[in-house]
């Protein structure tokens, strides 16, 4: 069984919300063969990213940047879970099978940094994006909790 690994900063009920809403989609009741593991930022492991077959990465945008919660996952697990450095110290793509991954952020006003400094990363793990950035500002609304629905459900169908 294929493994979808949900990793989220859920601090408010914003971002709650966001997270209920991919998770519906995860679980559609079309898809099937898909486990979904859902793991707070602060929590996930490197073992949880390695028996992973694909991602969905919710954050909120804070001062320009990823959640402080969602760094501390990177950082605790990119070089135990492959992630490759240049000699420059810059993220360089890693080896390996491309996993698929999707994102969502939530910001008050921007998400531009946010949604910058994931890829980022990202990019240094060999991840494929498989869905289009779902960027929420302001109020999440049904339009928002749909979009992020779909993210959660097109990801949980590319690995069933």
């Amino acid at each position: 069984m294929a493994t979808l690994l949900v990793v989220h900063h859920s601090p408010t009920r914003s971002m709650e919300a966001l997270l209920q809403a991919c998770l519906a989609g995860a679980h559609d009741d079309e898809i099937d063969g898909v486990e979904v593991v859902v793991k707070d930022a602060l929590e996930a492991s490197a073992d949880d990213v390695l028996a992973a077959d694909g991602y969905v990465l919710g954050t909120t945008a804070n001062f320009g940047y990823m959640s402080g919660a969602l760094k501390h996952f990177f950082d605790s697990t990119f070089l135990a879970v492959g992630g490759a450095l240049g000699d420059d110290g810059q993220g360089a793509g890693a080896s390996g099978p491309k996993k698929p991954f999707g994102l969502y952020v939530h910001g008050r006003y921007d998400t531009t940094g946010a949604v910058r400094s994931v890829h980022g990363i990202v990019q240094a793990l060999g991840w494929e994006q498989s869905f289009g950035d779902v960027e929420v500002l302001g109020d999440v609304d049904a339009d928002a909790e749909g979009r992020v629905r779909d993210l959660g459900a097109t990801l949980a169908a590319l690995l069933s």
